[in-house]
This record gives C-alpha cells, sequence and structure tokens, in this order.
C-alpha cells in the first residue's frame, strides 16, 4: 500500500505533470475539500486542478517539507508558473507568480480522504495585478 509521505510526493509528480485527471488515483470518490474555491469530491479537484493548469501552463512545484502524524500528512510547497490565463475572473497578466501552500490531508485506505490548505492568495493576486502591492 502507498504510505502517506508517497501520496504528497505524488501530489508533486501530479502536479508537475500537470495532469488533472490524474487526481482520481489521489483522492477518495467522497474526497472533502476545506478550501471553498475547490469543490468536493474527485470530480471537484480534477476539475479546479484543470482550471489551475489553463492558468499557468508552466507551473512548477517544490516540495518543502513533508511530515506524517497518524492519518495526517502535513505539506510545505513552493508554486511557480507564469499567470497565463484567466483566474477565478482575474485575466491573464503575463506575470511571473510565486505561491506557498501548507496543506493537511487526512489519509484513508491509502488515499487522500480530507483537506485543508493555507495559502498566501493575497500575494498571488497582487503578484496577478488584481490587487495593489502595498
Amino acid at each position: 500500500m502507498i504510505t502517506p509521505k508517497d501520496l504528497a510526493r505524488l501530489f508533486v509528480d501530479i502536479m508537475n505533470g500537470h495532469e488533472a485527471s490524474r487526481f482520481a488515483e489521489l483522492v477518495t470518490e467522497d474526497y472533502l475539500n476545506h478550501n471553498p474555491a475547490v469543490e468536493n469530491g474527485r470530480a471537484g479537484i480534477c476539475a479546479f486542478m484543470a482550471h489551475w493548469f489553463e492558468t499557468m501552463p508552466d507551473l512548477v512545484v517544490t516540495c518543502e517539507d513533508v511530515l506524517v502524524d497518524g492519518d495526517r500528512v502535513a505539506g510545505r510547497f513552493s508554486y511557480y508558473g507564469t499567470h497565463s490565463g484567466d483566474f477565478v475572473g482575474i485575466p491573464a497578466s503575463g506575470a511571473t507568480v510565486h505561491m506557498r501552500s501548507i496543506d493537511i490531508w487526512r489519509v484513508e485506505n491509502g488515499l487522500f480522504a480530507e483537506h485543508w490548505d493555507e495559502l498566501n492568495m493575497l500575494e498571488v493576486f497582487q503578484q496577478m495585478g488584481a490587487l495593489p502591492r502595498p
């Protein structure tokens, strides 16, 4: 069976391969995502990630840390890409974007079953030109 740490590495591989449909290999059918921008379930995460990859077709993800405790996996990730497509109503700016995330997943039967994240979206929207920089 795949380990929780392996799931985090698979997440990075799928992100760097820009293969949104492969999220179906990573999450349970009834995947619960606590990010309000992403619908629950396999279809929800696959659809959102397809949109994300259209927004930043050159996206590169780096895993900074992965910690496992029981059925929880926590990861710290860096994302770099060019804002080349519309993102949640923000027109493509051509800007280089750096996003950081801290993700926590609950693992069930070798798959991610539940997800929480913390993202630096204020900075991302500033980098995209949607909000003024301080």
